[in-house]
């Protein structure tokens, strides 16, 4: 695109003398903010989606991109609904106009002000973004019991499956996430090399396709296998994995096979998240009917972090474990018992009472 220089005006001044050099200007923002995102890492999944999101919004408007209203995201974010886009889909799609104008105001406002006359604002407000699909929904695990009859039941009903390895093998997914809090794609993405006895009291799973935050791309980290993880993953590598075939020798092969044999890398294929989330739900309508169709894997990552929390973890550890970057998404994630706040309460009065050496009675 070439721009022209207003009179006496500095590098980044631009006139429009018709309708196909705002066209060009219009998409030229959206360029800049597209390498604005580039240069902050983000990955071109994410670049490339909210560009069809600014794209999308613009074709809705009847004026240039910085002429747009609250009036015109309203319409645009109704019609989203209308079209039955979920409510994160929507969410996200306002987030990402939100962020494009937040560019455009912080860097090209007093451009496109000289150039048109127009003070951009920001269309997407707090009555017209669509809040994240968590909001207001808590994901309240089962209970220990409820929790121990679902294993108990899975695990001897493995034995006698009509297809032991897959059986074994799901087995084994969803107890990662009952004692990691690892999120089914981070499972699914595990090599057998990602197992690390060496490492730490416990052994560590090097979990290297953590969420990133924001688009940015795979976040890893290092998980200890505390709660009983490392004994079951010694009796999947050391008694079941095997079976799928000498790729077991291969560190690269995928620590949760697939029964579908990869001929171009000569080793087992990856198992699929949804074959992991059907077998789920297989099993919870067997062995905890009342949980039918509720329990998902996210859930038992919830399950895991109120457990470990309601056992002495505290809040910064959880986070490290679950690989949260805000410690307030931790903190959303624990659900303990009723009387689990009264206890914490009644247990730090008597630290303080120690602490003065006051007794219950003086107190």
């Amino acid at each position: 695109m070439e721009l022209v220089a207003l009179p006496g005006g500095g590098a980044e001044d631009v006139v429009l003398p018709d309708a196909q050099a705002a066209q060009e200007f219009e998409q030229e923002l959206v360029d800049q903010y597209a390498l604005a995102m580039a240069a902050a890492g983000l990955s071109d999944d994410h670049i490339s989606g909210t560009r069809s999101v600014v794209i999308e919004f613009a074709r809705s408007l009847t004026t240039p991109l910085w002429e747009a209203t609250c009036q015109d995201a309203d319409r645009f974010m109704a019609e989203q609904r209308r079209r039955g886009w979920t409510v994160s889909t929507r969410a996200g799609k306002a987030g990402a106009l939100a962020g494009f104008y937040e560019f455009l105001i912080a860097r090209h406002s007093g451009t496109i002000r000289r150039a048109t006359g127009v003070t951009v604002g920001q269309p997407i407000d707090e009555f017209n973004r669509q809040s994240g699909h968590s909001l207001g929904k808590v994901r309240v695990p089962p209970s220990d019991a409820e929790v121990e009859d679902l294993f108990t039941g899975w695990r001897d009903s493995v034995g006698q499956a009509r297809k032991y390895l897959p059986a074994a093998r799901d087995y084994f997914a969803a107890s990662l996430w009952r004692r990691l809090g690892l999120r089914i794609n981070e499972t699914v993405m595990l090599d057998i090399r990602d197992w690390r006895p060496d490492l730490g009291g416990f052994g560590k799973l090097h979990v290297r396709f953590g969420k990133g935050s924001g688009g940015r791309g795979p976040k890893p980290r290092l998980v200890p296998a505390i709660n009983g993880a490392d004994q079951l993953i010694d009796w999947w590598l050391a008694e079941v994995r095997h079976q799928y075939g000498g790729d077991f020798a291969d560190p690269d092969a995928p620590m949760l096979p697939s029964e579908r044999f990869d001929t171009d890398l000569d080793r087992c294929g990856r198992v699929g998240a949804n074959a992991l989330r059907r077998t789920l739900t297989i099993q919870t309508r067997r062995w905890l009917p009342a949980w039918s169709g509720q329990l998902t894997p996210h859930v038992l990552r919830h399950y895991c972090a109120s457990s470990l929390y309601e056992a002495g973890m505290d809040l910064k550890a959880l986070q490290e474990l679950l690989g949260h970057q805000w410690l307030s998404t931790t903190s959303s994630y624990i659900h303990v018992r009723d009387e689990h706040v009264e206890l914490a309460w009644k247990s730090a009065n008597m630290r303080v009472a120690a602490r003065f050496g006051i007794t219950e009675k003086e107190g």
